[in-house]
């Protein structure tokens, strides 16, 4: 089985729950199992809300010339995608801010106000990369997880 969703959402914290439930909607009709699910949607919820914090007002994120992204799309925005393919799933989100600005992401101490979120996606997935847009500017985040199921999943029942 194989479902892919995109959301290009603006930069506004009312985002971040919705970009959450439907990635947990989505692994519950196909029967994703209830723990995995949980730590995606944590790990999603960490990134959403560091690309509305940080997310800047560069270019929308698949930006065109004109500065728009598909859809009209305006600067300040930022895309959530994510797949489930298989075994795995594999979430983007890329944001229209100044980026990284670094290679390597430093260790936050644990009582830091800031940084813990991306060592949190770190810890709930099993392979996270952080990176710059090339060319365009802006953070993307990916996290994926190999994919446990219930033992009835809700998409084979319908």
């Amino acid at each position: 089985m194989s479902i892919w969703w995109s959301l290009h959402l603006r930069r506004e914290a009312a985002s971040v729950p919705l970009a959450r439930r439907l990635l947990l909607g989505t692994m519950e009709t196909a029967g994703v199992d209830p723990d995995v699910s949980y730590e995606l949607s944590v790990a999603l919820t960490e990134a959403c809300a560091n690309a509305v914090e940080h997310g800047g007002a560069g270019a929308a994120p698949d930006a065109g010339p004109d500065g728009a992204g598909p859809g009209g799309a305006l600067p300040g925005a930022y895309r959530v995608t994510a797949y489930l393919d298989g075994e795995t799933c594999r979430i983007e989100v890329a944001d229209s801010g100044p980026g990284f600005p670094y290679a390597e992401l430093p260790a936050a101490p644990s009582d830091a106000e800031h940084g813990r979120g991306m060592r949190l996606i770190e810890e709930l997935s099993d392979h996270v990369q952080f990176g710059n847009r090339s060319g365009r500017g802006g953070a993307v985040v990916s996290f994926d997880k190999i994919l446990k199921w219930k033992d009835a999943p809700s998409l084979l029942m319908a």
